[in-house]
């Protein structure tokens, strides 16, 4: 049953200007590929095209690309009407249907592949259970849409996402058993992995009990809170191990990076993460001298993940996306108000200019993120 959502704490919640710095003015003696980073371009909130002009506006003045979620082909054309100005590579989250198992996705992948041979970086698409159950099979869907793809050139990579829940030897080992299909990778959703982790650590204290299945008002939570904490404390060794077990493959890595909480009420959807990673988990109650508890990752678990990706592979091999849902923020539209002159009721339109503020700020944090790792490596070659 999805959760009943938590009110929004302006305090915490609150998307803010930022004011970015572009990965080209890393010192020059640190300087080495960098990482594609792109955000989601996604129609969440209700409105025209006029929306979508404000990403493209946004993402466009610090240099972010996009993530477009096509329901079919045409849709894709229409979202690339909207690419930003300053970052023409683009990824495309596929419809989840799409399975390498079945037949009748098969025309639609073919069909998106070719489409983006000259400008798409990557295609997503979601893992399946059975990627677990008929490993051989997927093994071989594997091989067969590499060659697919090879002949098509350029191609777009596969990224292949974690996204149901699996067995995290099962997700890695496809990927090992098929190190050889050199356009077919894995896309890591961080926090996915997280959560999945965290159900997994508090059921071996609470055997068939849902960690997310509780909330920050449950009766049972002032008695369960440390075994809450001590089982999100495990995602992020988890992440990282996934992270160094795939880099080691030398293949691109596509990351979906947002954060999340087992107790999380904010997302409409009713799912646990795609949250900020500035977002606090308020309580109603006290937890060792603090009324809040740490997510999966914050900005220092980020930090670690994206200092682990660019220890594993090149940056030119990385592709980091912020998967980040709008909350019921909203921010004034300052000068990007000329795009809705036509618009009675500005509402929707602050409110997705407060979540392209939101992921804006999280772009900080991951440029920030990317420029320590790099920092840390300069060093490092130095004293070496």
């Amino acid at each position: 049953m999805p959760k009943e959502p938590m009110p929004v704490d302006e305090n915490v919640a609150v998307a803010t200007e930022t004011t970015t710095s572009p990965m080209e003015q890393f010192p020059q003696e640190t300087r080495s590929p960098n990482p594609l980073l792109l955000g989601m371009f996604h129609r969440q909130i209700d409105g025209d095209h006029h929306l979508l002009e404000l990403a493209q506006r946004r993402y466009s003045a610090v240099g972010l690309g996009a993530e477009f979620y096509p329901g079919h082909l045409a849709q894709l054309q229409e979202s690339l009407e909207f690419r930003p100005l300053s970052e023409p590579r683009y990824t495309a989250h596929l419809p989840r249907h799409l399975h390498l198992l079945d037949s009748r996705g098969w025309a639609s992948l073919t069909a998106f592949a070719s489409r983006g041979r000259t400008d798409a970086y990557g295609l997503i698409i979601h893992d399946h259970p059975e990627m677990a159950l008929r490993a051989a099979d997927y093994r071989q869907a594997i091989k067969r849409l590499n060659e697919l793809l090879l002949k098509i050139q350029p191609s777009p990579y596969v990224f292949i996402e974690y996204a149901v829940g699996l067995d995290i030897d099962h997700y890695a080992g496809i990927f090992e058993a098929a190190a050889d299909c050199e356009r077919v990778s894995a896309c890591i959703d961080i926090s996915h992995v997280g959560i999945r982790q965290a159900q997994r650590a508090y059921a071996e204290q609470y055997p068939g009990q849902d960690v997310c299945h509780l909330t920050p008002d449950a009766p049972a939570l002032p008695d369960r809170i440390e075994a809450v904490v001590s089982a999100t404390a495990t995602a992020l060794p988890i992440v990282l191990d996934l992270v160094r077990r795939l880099g080691a493959l030398g293949k691109p890595l596509h990351f979906h990076l947002h954060d999340g909480h087992p107790l999380s009420t904010f997302s409409r959807y009713g799912v646990s993460d795609h949250l900020s990673f500035q977002q606090e988990i308020r309580l109603p109650f006290e937890y060792e001298g603090l009324s809040q508890v740490p997510l999966l990752f914050g900005p220092a678990g980020l930090q670690q993940i994206v200092a682990a990706a660019l220890a594993a592979l090149p940056g030119d091999k990385l592709s980091f996306m912020l998967e980040i849902h709008p909350l019921h923020h909203r921010l004034a539209l300052g000068p990007d108000q000329d795009l809705f002159k036509n618009w009675e009721d500005l509402r929707h339109a602050e409110q997705m200019n407060g979540w392209l503020a939101l992921i804006l700020t999280n772009l900080d944090l991951l440029r920030n993120a990317c420029l320590s790792a790099r920092l840390v490596e300069s060093f490092s070659g130095e004293t070496a």
